[in-house]
């Protein structure tokens, strides 16, 4: 029950900002404070930063990635309060690996970005995101909220 508690306020802090993002009538979205674009835009807009595309990428990456994670938490979740050892084993590598995909594009635009607050920042959020594991106590909301503010300082939509 511990578990289930805690996966829940996990999904919560997860997605906090997803009320306040424009979902395009999608009750499904998931999204950050400032909602990504569609993975077909033509042109990104215009940042703060003039790294429009690495900062869709960013934000399109990790509005996917807190998708599968929260989903596959739940699923480990739920299999492991059945006694279903094998899918809460796959869940679980299932959401370390949406972290890990998650964290390789921040690396990879973080590679890309032209501004150097941009690219430190994006270096940060990947060290962070590869921090994160599937043991939801271990995990420093309050330092990944303060990077994902500056993200959407950097990147608004």
């Amino acid at each position: 029950m511990r578990r289930v508690l805690a996966v829940s306020v996990l999904t919560g802090l997860l997605l906090a900002g997803a009320g306040c993002a424009d979902r395009n009538d999608d009750p499904f979205a998931v999204g950050f404070a400032s909602p990504a674009p569609a993975a077909t835009s033509p042109a990104p807009a215009p940042t703060a930063t003039g790294d429009a595309g690495v900062c869709a990428r960013a934000k399109q990456a990790g509005s996917a990635a807190v998708q599968t994670y929260v989903f596959k938490l739940a699923e480990m979740v739920r299999a492991g309060g059945t006694g279903d050892t094998s899918t809460a084993k796959a869940a679980e590598r299932d959401a370390e690996a949406a972290l890990a995909g998650w964290r390789d594009v921040l690396r990879e635009q973080a590679g890309k970005a032209s501004d150097p607050p941009l690219r430190t920042l994006l270096a940060d959020l990947a060290t962070e995101v590869g921090g994160l594991g599937t043991d939801v106590r271990s995990i420093d909301e309050t330092e990944f909220d303060r990077l994902q503010q500056r993200l959407d300082e950097l990147c608004p939509a």
